[in-house]
């Protein structure tokens, strides 16, 4: 682990999101502050920076004091790029793309947070890359800008010197696994304990929002959901359903999956995980009655499609999860 200090500029502008920014500047000044305790230089000179100028106004309407974009000839270790409701007024700013292709040319490595990702894309520094954003934007991120191998539900990506990582809290977890990169695993995981995170958190981004995805995009669809929540231990065969919305089967599962991007089962399988979750967080009943009363059957299917769905055990999901 070199004691040689690494200067990382995180890249805000007006209304970023306020924790894009904080979140990942914690856990770097966190990661000095547990370097300095064993006597070692701080291996992180931190700068916050935005074209705007001496200051930016969060989304949150939290004003962050910032220094101006560095030079071309100004050292760079790590540029990160934090996302958030401007991130499209910045994407559409000529210089700063211009600024940014610079930049990360000279960077030894360039990372996003959630929307951030938007642009590394709009400057062409993600093309033919597996990338992530925020689970609500990675459709848009995939139609807009095509070269690019965007995948939904990892909580960060690291493709060669670029890392791209999902919504907002997922900057944490991006910034600890830099972090793991520098200074090793045992300093990453010092300061995951010293912020209360995990330092590699389980599952991915889709166990939040699977179901409010498929909710979003329902459409015509939006009341047979609704159905469905209220019966999921009820038989919710092919058959049924189309009976229900007056398709024949073959029309239903055509216009179903052009709606939805996802398949009956799929979609049946993420409502049960979701009403799954809710018990388990916020009652006492047996894994077992869950299952049963979810429409799972059997505690191992509903085992199997936690597994499947969100990486975790329902046992694992109910003890980090679960209400005191």
């Amino acid at each position: 682990m070199p004691d040689t200090l690494k200067t990382l500029y995180v890249l805000t502008f007006p209304d970023v999101q306020l924790l894009d920014v904080s979140g990942p500047v914690q856990v770097f000044a966190s990661a000095n502050e547990l370097m300095a305790k064993q006597g070692r230089a701080a291996p992180y000179s931190l700068k916050v920076i935005a074209a705007e100028g001496s200051s930016v106004m969060s989304s949150a309407g939290l004003g962050l004091i910032t220094l101006p974009l560095p030079t071309a000839d100004q050292p760079c270790d790590t540029l990160l790029i934090a996302g958030g409701r401007g991130i499209d007024a910045a994407a559409d700013n000529p210089q700063l793309l211009n600024w940014l292709q610079i930049q990360a040319l000279n960077a030894r490595r360039v990372a996003s947070v959630c929307s951030g990702a938007f642009l590394l894309a709009a400057g062409g520094l993600l093309d033919g890359k597996r990338v992530v954003t925020h689970w609500s934007r990675c459709a848009e991120l995939a139609r807009r800008y095509p070269a690019l191998h965007v995948e939904a539900d990892p909580i960060f990506i690291n493709d060669g010197k670029l890392w791209t990582s999902a919504g907002i809290t997922a900057g944490i977890d991006l910034a600890l696994a830099l972090v793991e990169e520098d200074l090793g695993h045992d300093l990453a995981l010092a300061v995951a304990r010293h912020l209360v995170v995990f330092l590699k958190r389980p599952g991915g981004q889709s166990q939040f929002s699977a179901t409010l995805a498929l909710q979003n995009n329902a459409g015509r669809f939006s009341e047979l959901h609704a159905w469905i929540a209220e019966n999921l231990s009820a038989d919710l065969s092919v058959a049924v359903l189309a009976e229900r919305v007056g398709m024949s089967e073959r029309s239903f599962v055509r216009h179903y999956r052009a709606q939805t991007g996802s398949t009956p089962a799929r979609a049946i399988e993420q409502l049960r995980v979701e009403a799954a979750r809710r018990l388990l967080g916020d009652t006492v009943l047996p894994i077992k009655r869950v299952a049963s009363r979810c429409g799972f059957g059997t505690e191992e299917t509903l085992r199997r499609s936690f597994l499947r769905a969100i990486a975790v055990t329902p046992q694992a999901y109910r003890e980090r999860f679960a209400a005191e």
